[in-house]
């Protein structure tokens, strides 16, 4: 009987150790961080396809997408599928594509410390080539790293503040790709 008992107080133990885990796991998924997998090459070469990566979807709640953040996002083509890329134009700001390169509000876009040098950015449908546009408010202008595969703001234009999940900080695996995501701005 005595074993009995060991038994059933360490089954009871268990059960209540895991369904507190099971708990702070919710909590935490729900209102903090998310697990997002990044699918197809279009952040190449700083973010690969299958890695993994923890959004913080909370701190959307407290500021703004800036320049240079890397978000999670509802597609605008495809509303069931998430997609990251890279804020390049907050509201209020005007985007130039324009020989290969950036503009942002008149400005030459510095975007060597997460880009080769090399990398050249032509325009879309939706921004074509020397067009300049404004960003409404509540949207945003994204693209993905890799400008040549990318999928982005470039053909199917901006946004909207809604349709963000949050902000992407930590790379978790493959393990030796393991860190935080840092922005260059």
């Amino acid at each position: 009987m005595k074993y009995l008992r060991k038994i059933y107080l360490f089954l009871l133990d268990t059960v209540q150790t895991f369904l507190i885990a099971a708990a702070i796991f919710l909590v935490i998924y729900v209102f903090l961080f998310r697990p997002f997998e990044v699918k197809g090459d279009s952040m190449f070469p700083n973010f690969l396809d299958q890695e993994y990566v923890l959004t913080n979807i909370v701190v959307l709640d407290f500021q703004n997408p800036r320049l240079g953040d890397v978000i999670v996002f509802k597609a605008p083509p495809e509303p069931n599928k998430d997609y990251i890329k890279r804020v390049i134009g907050t509201p209020g700001d005007t985007v130039r594509l324009s020989n290969g390169n950036v503009y942002l509000n008149g400005k030459l876009l510095n975007e060597n410390k997460f880009l080769k040098p090399d990398v050249k950015t032509y325009g879309g449908q939706f921004l074509p080539n020397d067009k300049t546009i404004t960003v409404p408010p509540n949207d945003y202008f994204v693209m993905g790293d890799n400008r040549v595969y990318s999928s982005d703001s470039r053909d199917w234009g901006f946004v909207g503040r809604s349709a963000i999940i949050g902000e992407s900080f930590f790379v978790y695996w493959p393990l030796n790709k393991m860190g935080f995501i840092k922005n260059p701005y």
